[in-house]
C-alpha cells in the first residue's frame, strides 16, 4: 500500500545515514519490544507479512512520527488487539484484566537463536514455467493496492532487467490478509538509476528489487 513507509525516492527527507554497525538499540526498552515481537509471533497467529502490514497501516504522521522500535510496538498492539490477545482496556491499564487466552507454550530465550536460525521456508512447488527469463527486460505494473504489497512506489511503472530466477515462493501481498498463498515466480530485477529517478540521476547507479511475477508485464 501507500503509506508513510514507503519513502524511496521521496524529497524533503534529507539523507540516510547509516548508524555504526554495531549499534543496535539505543534504549533499555527497543530490546524488550524485539523479544516480545519475536515472543508473539512465535504464537503463529499471524504471519509475518501481517505484522509488515499492520506497521505500515499507521497513519502517515503517526509512522513518521515514531522511532523504530515505537513502530514495532504500534504495530504489535494492533496485531494483539485485532487477535484478542489482549483488550483496549487492558492496554491502556497496562496490566491484564480479561481472562488469558489459550496459547501455545511460550518460546524461551535458549530457544531464540535455533529458531531465528532455522527461518521459515517460503519456497513451494514449482507449478508452471516460470514466464521471465534471466537477461529479460520486464516492466513493472503501476499498480496503487490498498493492501499489503512487497513493489515499491518508486518501481512501478518502470522497466528493468531479470538477474536472478530465484524459484516460486509465497506472495505476500496475499499471505498478509490471510491464509492465502497464492505461490508466484520471485525474480531479482536490476534498474538503473536514470530509470527510477529520472533525467540527472547518476548514470552508475544501479538498483535491485525482488519482485513477483504477478507485478510484471513484458516490456
Amino acid at each position: 500500500m501507500n503509506g508513510g513507509q514507503d519513502l524511496g525516492g521521496m524529497m524533503g527527507f534529507g539523507p540516510v545515514v547509516p548508524e555504526p554497525e554495531h549499534v543496535r538499540f539505543h534504549a533499555d526498552w527497543e530490546k524488550r519490544v524485539l523479544a516480545m515481537n519475536l515472543a508473539a509471533g512465535a504464537l503463529r497467529r499471524w504471519s509475518i507479512d501481517a505484522s509488515r502490514h499492520a506497521r505500515e497501516t499507521l497513519h502517515p504522521v503517526e509512522y513518521l512520527s515514531s522511532s523504530y522500535y515505537q513502530i514495532w510496538l504500534k504495530g504489535l498492539e494492533k496485531l494483539l488487539l485485532a487477535d484478542g490477545l489482549v483488550s483496549a482496556a487492558e492496554l491502556a491499564a497496562g496490566h491484564a484484566i480479561d481472562p488469558a487466552v489459550a496459547v501455545p507454550p511460550a518460546l524461551q530465550a535458549d530457544q531464540v537463536a535455533g529458531v531465528l536460525a532455522r527461518g521459515t521456508n517460503y519456497q513451494r512447488p514449482e507449478a508452471a514455467p516460470a514466464r521471465f527469463a534471466l537477461g529479460q527486460a520486464v516492466r513493472t505494473r503501476n499498480i496503487h493496492p490498498t493492501g499489503h504489497t512487497r513493489l515499491p512506489r518508486y518501481a512501478r511503472g518502470k522497466v528493468g532487467v531479470v538477474d536472478r530466477v530465484h524459484g516460486v515462493f509465497v506472495l505476500p501481498d496475499a499471505r498478509a490478509h490471510g491464509t492465502d498463498e497464492d505461490p508466484q515466480w520471485l525474480y531479482t530485477l536490476r534498474f538503473t538509476g536514470p530509470e527510477l529517478w529520472g533525467e540527472g540521476a547518476d548514470p552508475t547507479l544501479e538498483v535491485s528489487i525482488d519482485a513477483w511475477e504477478g507485478y510484471l508485464e513484458p516490456a
